[in-house]
């Protein structure tokens, strides 16, 4: 039976049958009954849309990768060391458990809506939200659509404060702070005692995480934090480039750069070379993720691996079992991380 069949024998149009399916709102109720009537009545299931109005899942999940930063170029997230792998595994992970995956990629809040409308129309049994940024607003919007929901990357002590943990929901982490003092720390015993850092997105849990620990790290060592070696590079390598270049022309550098993702480090690494200053003879770097290209460039990227593939293949576990589950569960896990030590650091000249 095809969708023409059942408008005929409803008594309305094929576009209202389709309305109907996909759940819009513009739809009259009485109208609305007739043609789910029909539906239940001939069994139709065109596709998971139909599935859903009866009440069974989908077998398909969201994956929606934030990054309001991204907006000039739109397919530059699908070049991301950090998005790229999470999009690859989670595709893989729930592909092999007979799961599909709609991804969506949001670069502004109006298009939050486009999530919003995946959960109301059924289109998805849960979802999963990478690159949320400070906005326990806007995670209470997701969670008040009653689908499963999974974030990667987010302040679990936002969520308990607003005490969202009584709903579908899981917190999915890795351990920045602990990997970025481990850097931090390698750097110190390697005798360097003035170190600078390209942040993260201050927006992002990840990125507070790496500076703080960046931060309490010199602190715990008793070592000077100068303003002029703190450069905002918000995850991104053109900006990252445009700090780095600034950084060259200063009177003073630092003896070594943590960089608070691969990209930015990569990012650096240019601009010093172009201005003349040798790495690390003349200053280390440490970047963040250990993205595949860290160990391909020269020298080779000390890097703080980011456990991704381990973090995305739990993220689509846990949304299906969150999808399976009959009452509300809550939880976390928080993946550990490893520094990975290369070519880019050495002791400071003397």
């Amino acid at each position: 039976m095809r969708s023409e069949d059942i408008a005929k024998l409803a008594g309305v149009s094929r576009s209202t049958v389709s309305r109907v399916i996909n759940n819009y709102p513009n739809v009259p109720e009485a109208t609305r009954a007739k043609v789910r009537r029909v539906i239940e009545q001939h069994q139709y299931e065109p596709n998971s849309f139909a599935r859903a109005l009866a009440g069974k899942r989908t077998d398909t999940i969201g994956l929606f990768a934030i990054s309001m930063s991204e907006q000039e170029n739109a397919s530059r997230i699908y070049q991301n060391s950090y998005f790229a792998p999470i999009v690859d595994m989670v595709v893989d992970t729930a592909n092999a458990r007979g799961f599909y995956v709609l991804i969506h990629t949001v670069y502004s809040r109006g298009e939050f809506q486009k999530v919003k409308q995946a959960f109301q129309q059924k289109r998805i049994d849960g979802g999963i939200l990478v690159g949320t940024q400070k906005d326990i607003e806007l995670v209470r919007e997701m969670v008040d659509q009653k689908a499963p929901l999974v974030l990667l990357d987010y302040d679990i002590s936002e969520i308990m404060a607003e005490r969202l943990n009584k709903n579908h929901l899981a917190v999915i982490n890795s351990m920045d702070y602990e990997g970025t003092a481990e850097a931090i720390e390698y750097l110190i015993g390697l005798g360097h005692r003035e170190i600078g850092i390209i942040k993260g997105s201050m927006n992002t849990y990840s990125g507070r995480e790496r500076y703080l620990a960046y931060e309490s790290t010199l602190q715990k060592h008793g070592l000077p934090l100068w303003d002029d070696f703190v450069l905002e590079g918000e995850f991104l390598k053109e900006s990252a480039y445009r700090e780095a270049k600034r950084l060259a022309l200063q009177e003073k550098l630092p003896t070594a750069l943590f960089c608070s993702n691969d990209d930015m480090a990569i990012a650096a690494l240019e601009a010093f070379t172009e201005h003349g200053i040798a790495v690390p003879d003349q200053l280390s770097i440490i970047g963040f993720d250990d993205a595949l290209l860290a160990s391909r460039i020269t020298p080779k990227l000390t890097s703080v691996r980011l456990p991704v593939d381990e973090m995305a293949k739990a993220a689509v576990l846990k949304v299906i079992e969150l999808c399976e589950a009959d009452e509300a569960t809550f939880s976390t896990v928080s993946f550990p991380t490893k520094l990975v030590v290369r070519d880019t650091c050495k002791p400071p000249v003397r």
